[in-house]
């Protein structure tokens, strides 16, 4: 009979004598001993490679240093170098290095008899606050050191202008390197690698490189220019290796306008020659940028778009909305979105816009130009990277309105809710913006032309003033009562010139039915007129006033009636905006002649002095 064990309440099989189990341990009691020997192996090991790597330390210090020194040709710093035996985070044992104060500073040409020294001026290209990597202990049938992941912190990269590279290089080594980008794919290929395999840092492939706070600055020489700032709060590079492209995800901080910038795609190879000629390509996010750090605007922007090109020249395509794009000193809100095409040099921030489509509450217009940084007027041109240099943005644009609505533009300007002028607009402008701490309105130089048709006005006052000019004009007053002054529409044109808040009109021409008026002055942005010139009727005075005073103003009709009008006399509008002030100017009427009944001009009489 066969017999079944089971287990009791305490896990033990019944039906098993426990002295055969004891028996069965005594016998292979080695499997203990040779567990117990590789765990003490494995100890003995970990301290004898931690022992070992506090020994190399200062070896693989100086080999770092040399590498750098000979890769660069430059001087190079590291205050602080560690080794240590443990696991890494895809839990494979190996060498964890961590370091502080690398410095290295740009690299000299090879075979330059400069020094690899550094004055007490001098500025490093990088300068690395803290850094860490893990290499694994395994063996590799590549000649290529892997590394899985590097963590940096606190990275400056300083980046001279092209004519200090240059001189530390070598004029003619820079040449060549900048004439071996433009070289064939192949050719540049080979040299590329001849010259990236030189030293034990060529053979290093890093997946991915982890960097907490870093400031990239590219330093230019150019006259009324600043560096260009990039402050990266967060930065993950992928697949880096030397010679080649690397992918990066970024989070930056733009200073202008305020906000956080998440940028991913691909940079590189590195130009060491030329840095502007380094490849980059992505995709952008700008988001809860805030317009109220430039002076006179505000609003929240938010951008996304892509990007190609080399860092000196980057094609940029995106959109940008702004729901409440206001002028500070009126208050009213518009919302703004834009699609655009834009060549933005990287290395100092300039940006050429090619076209930009925009649309501003109901108005369509297009914009061409440029955005450059420059010193804010008065600043001076500081060294110090502790103390910002002030800059702002000159902008130089070309603005085509092709259709545009009035009471947009109005509204922007006005500090009612209610625009006091509606209809359709068409205008050219050169506009020109310098920096500056003025308020927009102030420092905004404006030139071009427009034409305003379908014009009403808001306000039934006004727009009666309107109907009467329009009807007494064509000699119809008795038509007052009946017509309906909303049926009668405006048209006003004219060249225009803003300085320093005040709009300059030349040739303003205002037009109704019956009436034209031709005017030259001008218009504060504060609501205050200040224009004259001459009012042009179908009908004559007679006509004009109608009735039986009508009949008592004929004999004056000659006096009124010049260059094939029915009446033309001067007139003036002063006043403020709210309530203008509309009046005959009697005293030039004596610069004019009255027409003979057989439409001849009468000759003024001389001048008694």
């Amino acid at each position: 009979m066969t017999s079944k064990s089971t287990r009791n309440e305490s896990g033990a099989e019944e039906g098993v004598d426990p002295v055969v189990r004891r028996s069965f341990l005594r016998r292979h009691r080695w499997i203990w001993w040779l567990a117990g020997t590789f765990f003490t192996g494995l100890i003995v090991l970990a301290v004898a490679l931690s022992i070992v790597a506090r020994h190399i330390e200062p070896f693989i210090r100086a080999r770092i240093v040399d590498e750098l020194q000979q890769r660069f040709h430059t001087h190079v710093e590291l205050a602080e170098f560690h080794i240590s035996v443990h696991h890494g985070q895809d839990s494979q044992w190996g060498l964890w290095a961590t370091g502080r104060g690398l410095r290295i500073w740009p690299p000299h040409g090879e075979g330059s008899d400069q020094l690899l020294e550094t004055t007490a001026d001098s500025k490093p290209l990088i300068d690395l606050g803290e850094f860490g990597f893990h290499v694994p202990l395994r063996s590799e049938t590549t000649m290529r050191l892997h590394i899985a992941e590097a963590r940096l912190k606190n990275l400056v990269i300083d980046v001279p202008p092209r004519s200090e590279r240059d001189k530390l290089r070598g004029n003619d080594e820079a040449m060549d390197s900048s004439a071996s980008q433009m070289k064939p794919e192949g050719e540049t290929g080979q040299q590329a690698t001849s010259t990236e395999k030189k030293g034990t840092l060529a053979g290093i492939t890093v997946d991915r490189v982890i960097c907490e706070g870093a400031v990239l600055r590219l330093e230019t020489d150019k006259p009324n220019k600043v560096p260009l700032q990039f402050d990266i709060v967060h930065l993950k590079l992928g697949h880096v290796a030397a010679g080649k492209a690397m992918d990066f995800e970024a989070e930056l901080t733009n200073p202008r306008p305020q906000g956080m910038i998440n940028a991913v795609g691909s940079f590189g190879p590195w130009v060491m020659a030329d840095p502007g000629e380094s490849p980059v390509s992505g995709k952008y996010h700008f988001a809860h940028a805030d317009l109220g750090t430039f002076n006179g605007i505000a609003g929240i922007l938010t951008s996304n778009g892509s990007y190609t090109g080399t860092l000196r020249q980057i094609l940029v395509v995106g959109e940008t909305d702004v729901p409440d794009f206001r002028l500070t000193s009126f208050g009213n809100s518009l919302p703004l979105h834009a699609q655009f095409h834009a060549r933005v040099d990287g290395t100092d921030g300039d940006t050429w816009l090619e076209p930009v489509d925009a649309t501003l509450g109901r108005s369509h217009f297009t914009t061409h130009g440029k955005v450059v940084r420059v010193l804010m007027p008065g600043a001076a041109q500081t060294e110090m990277p502790s103390k910002p240099q002030q800059t702002g943005r000159l902008i130089d644009l070309k603005v085509e309105i092709d259709h545009g609505n009035l009471e947009d533009f109005m509204g922007l300007v006005g500090r009612t809710p209610t625009s006091q002028l509606t209809g359709d607009l068409a205008a050219h402008a050169v506009l020109h913006l310098p920096p500056g701490r003025e308020p927009v309105q102030l420092r905004l130089k404006l030139d071009g032309d427009f034409k305003l048709t379908d014009v009403h006005f808001t306000s039934q006052k006004i727009q009666d003033r309107v109907e009467e000019l329009s009807l007494r004009g064509q000699g119809r007053p008795k038509d007052m009562k009946t017509t309906d002054s909303n049926s009668i529409s405006s048209e006003m044109g004219g060249s225009f010139h803003v300085n320093h808040g005040i709009i300059a009109l030349p040739d303003l021409r205002y037009a109704v039915p019956g009436a034209d008026i031709a005017l030259n002055g001008s218009y504060a942005f504060d609501g205050k007129l200040n224009f004259e010139g001459t009012a042009r009727m179908e009908a004559t005075v007679s006509k004009i006033v109608g009735g039986w005073k009508g009949i008592l103003l004929k004999p004056v009709d000659r006096f009124f009636r010049k260059d094939g009008s029915g009446t033309l006399v001067p007139i003036h509008v002063r006043g403020m905006r709210d309530a203008p002030e509309v009046g005959i100017d009697f005293g030039r009427m004596k610069e004019t002649s009255p027409e003979k009944p057989d439409g001849t001009k009468q000759k003024p009489p001389p001048d008694s002095h």
